[in-house]
C-alpha cells in the first residue's frame, strides 16, 4: 500500500478548467486558487436556479471508534465508483478543522485511493474560509469590548455576556479566561473561547441561503443581556457591514477534486458533536443542479449528525435524501462487542456478533425517520471472510440491503458494488421530523433523547430549567434543537459502548444561537472547545527538505 504522499504524488490532477466542462459548469464561474482549487461566483446560482433538484445520498455511521469508520472516504470512494459506471456524481462534504488535524482525528480529506486532492492544501489552510469565520467571530468579541470600555452605551451586563471568542486550533486552556485585567475603564470578566467549528458564525454561514439572509442572521446574533435582561444583538453594534465584508470570499462555495478527477464541493466545517455537523445548504443546493447524484456526508454517528442533518438543514433547506448510507467496519462492531481497541486486528465473531446491537440501534435510528437505507461495509485488509460473512448474514437475515467497499485501497473500483447497490435502492422520499417545531422546548430535548440516542429520560439541571422557561415564553420558542453530547456513545456517558440502555441524558446548560435559529443543549462532560491528547498528531506531521509534508491525512 502506498503512502499518501506517494499517493497524491503519484495522482494526475486535472485543472479545475478543464474538469468542470462535465458538470456544466462555465469558466467564468470560477474563481481560482491556484489550478486545482476554487470558489464558485454567485451567478452560478441565478443561472441553475430553475433546475430541479436530482437525488440526494447521505452518508452516516454507526458509533465512532478510535479505529476510524471512513465516512469521508466511502463518500470520496463512492463519487468515483458513480462516475465509473456513467453516472454523473458529486460530492458535497465538511471543510477540515486544524484542531483535529493537529489532534486526534485527523483531517477530512478521506483515506487512501479515495481521497480530495490537493490533500495537504485542502487539510491545512484551503481557501482561508477557517480563518474569515474566526476574524469574524472575534470582531464581534472585540466590538463588545470596546463599547463596554467607551462608557457602555449599549447598558450591556458584563456578568451576562453570552458572544465566545474562538480559534480554530484544539486548546483546552482557553475554555475559560479572564479578560479586561488591564482595562481601568473596563470591569474584569470570565470568557470562553469556543473552536471555530462551533462557533454561531459557522452555524450561520452553513444555514444561509444568500448574502441578504446571511446579512439578517449576523444582525440576529444574540452577544448577550443588559441590566434588565433585554437581549443584545449585533445589530445593535452597528457592525454587520464588516462582518459581511470579512465573510464574502468564505460564503463562496470551494471546488476541489478527487484522486480519480471528479468534482466534490467543500463548505462549512461545523462539528456534529458541539455543532450541526453538516456543509452549507448553498453547497449541497448547487450540487443537487449539477450532477445526477449528490454524495453528502454528516458528522459522527447518525444520532449526532444524521439527526441535526435532518431534523435542521433538510427542514431550513426544504431538501429530502433519496438514500442514506449507514458505514461500518468490522473492527468497530468488535469493539462496540468488548475487544480490545490492541487487539481489533485479530479475528473474534464473538465480539463482532455482540457488537452488532449498536448498527442495530443506527438502522432504527434511520427507520423513524422513515428513510430509504443501507448498510456499507468499509473493508480493511485484517477483516476475515468469517467476520464479513456473519455481518453479511445478520443484514440478510434482518432484511438489510448491504454492501461491501474497498475504495480505501482500489478507489472507484472498490465502490462499485456500492455504488450499483445506490442507483438500485435510491428512493425520494420524505423526512419524517423527530419534533415539531411548536412543540415546547423540553419536548423537543426529551423526543431526540428518548426516540434517537434509546434514553430513559432528561435531567435538567436547575439553571438550564430556568432559561428553558424562558424561552419558551420568548421568540425562540420555535427554534431548532442541536443537541451537544460524546460522539462516543448514543448515551452522554462517552464509556457506554454497544446499546445502552436505561440511561438518562443530562442537560447541564442551554444557549441560544439566535441567528442560526436553533437552541444549543449541552449535555454531558461534553465541550465546545476541545483539547488535545498526550500524544497529538501534531508532533508527527514532518515537512521534509523538499518541502513534502509528511503524516498529515
Amino acid at each position: 500500500m502506498l503512502s499518501d504522499i506517494e499517493i497524491n504524488k503519484n495522482s494526475n490532477k486535472i485543472e479545475l478548467e478543464k474538469l468542470i466542462k462535465k458538470y456544466n459548469i462555465k469558466k467564468e464561474e470560477l474563481f481560482l486558487y491556484g489550478k486545482y482549487m476554487a470558489k464558485l461566483e454567485p451567478s452560478i446560482f441565478d443561472r441553475l436556479n430553475q433546475k430541479k433538484d436530482q437525488n440526494l445520498v447521505l452518508v452516516t455511521a454507526t458509533t465512532p471508534t478510535p479505529s476510524g469508520e471512513g465516512k469521508s472516504t466511502i463518500t470520496i470512494g463512492l463519487v468515483d465508483a458513480l462516475n465509473k459506471l456513467g453516472y454523473l456524481t458529486i460530492g458535497a462534504i465538511r471543510e477540515p478543522s486544524l484542531g483535529p488535524v493537529f489532534g486526534v482525528k485527523g483531517g477530512a480529506a478521506g483515506g487512501g485511493y479515495a481521497q480530495v486532492t490537493p490533500m495537504d492544501s485542502f487539510n491545512l489552510h484551503f481557501t482561508g474560509d477557517m480563518h474569515a469565520i474566526t476574524s469574524a467571530n472575534n470582531l464581534i468579541s472585540a466590538c463588545i469590548d470596546n463599547s463596554l470600555y467607551f462608557n457602555n452605551p449599549l447598558n450591556l451586563d458584563p456578568n451576562n455576556i453570552v458572544w465566545k471568542r474562538c480559534i480554530d486550533l484544539n486548546d483546552r486552556s482557553l475554555r475559560k479566561v479572564h479578560v479586561g485585567l488591564h482595562l481601568p475603564a473596563e470591569k474584569p470578566r470570565y470568557d470562553n473561547f469556543n473552536i471555530t467549528a462551533a462557533s454561531e458564525i459557522m452555524a450561520v454561514l452553513c444555514l444561509a441561503t444568500s448574502l441578504t439572509n446571511l446579512r439578517e442572521r449576523l444582525n440576529n446574533l444574540t452577544i448577550g443581556y443588559t441590566y434588565t435582561n433585554e437581549p443584545i444583538t449585533v445589530k445593535d453594534l452597528k457592525i454587520v457591514g464588516s462582518l459581511l465584508v470579512l465573510l464574502k470570499e468564505a460564503f463562496k462555495p470551494n471546488l476541489i477534486q478527487t484522486l480519480e478527477n471528479n468534482l466534490i464541493i467543500a463548505h462549512g466545517g461545523p462539528f456534529a458533536n458541539i455543532a450541526h455537523g453538516c456543509n452549507s445548504i448553498q453547497a449541497t443546493k448547487l450540487a443537487l443542479k449539477l450532477a445526477k447524484y449528490t454524495i453528502t456526508e454528516a458528522g459522527f454517528a447518525s444520532d449526532l449528525g444524521a439527526e441535526k442533518f435532518l431534523d435542521i438543514k433538510c427542514r431550513e433547506a426544504n431538501i429530502n435524501p433519496s438514500l442514506v448510507i449507514i458505514v461500518t467496519t468490522i473492527k468497530s462492531l468488535k469493539y462496540h462487542g468488548g475487544k480490545e481497541l490492541k487487539d481489533l486486528k485479530e479475528e473474534d465473531l464473538k465480539c463482532l456478533k455482540k457488537g452488532f446491537s449498536n448498527l442495530q440501534r443506527h438502522i432504527d435510528i434511520m427507520k423513524k425517520f422513515k428513510l430509504n437505507y443501507i448498510v456499507c461495509l468499509n473493508k480493511f485488509y485484517t477483516d476475515t471472510l468469517k467476520e464479513i460473512n456473519l455481518l453479511k448474514n445478520y443484514c440478510e437475515e434482518n432484511q438489510v440491503k448491504m454492501a461491501v467497499s474497498e475504495s480505501f485501497s482500489k478507489g472507484g473500483d472498490g465502490g462499485i458494488d456500492l455504488a450499483k447497490l445506490v442507483v438500485d435502492t435510491a428512493k425520494k422520499t420524505k423526512v419524517k421530523y423527530t419534533y415539531n417545531l411548536t412543540d415546547k422546548i423540553e419536548d423537543k430535548i426529551k423526543k431526540i433523547a428518548k426516540n434517537i440516542y434509546g434514553a430513559r429520560q432528561v435531567i435538567f439541571s436547575e439553571e438550564a430549567k430556568r432559561y428553558i422557561d424562558y424561552l419558551n415564553s420568548s421568540i425562540y420558542k420555535d427554534f431548532y434543537v442541536c443537541i451537544a453530547k460524546t460522539q462516543n456513545s448514543l448515551s452522554d456517558d462517552p464509556n457506554a459502548l454497544g446499546a445502552p440502555t436505561n440511561f438518562n441524558i443530562y442537560v447541564k446548560e442551554i444557549r441560544v444561537c439566535s441567528g442560526a435559529k436553533f437552541i444549543v443543549v449541552i449535555a454531558g462532560t461534553i465541550n465546545t472547545m476541545p483539547g488535545l491528547s498526550q500524544k497529538p498528531l501534531a508532533t508527527i506531521i514532518e515537512l521534509d527538505e523538499e518541502g513534502n509534508i509528511h503524516n498529515l491525512s
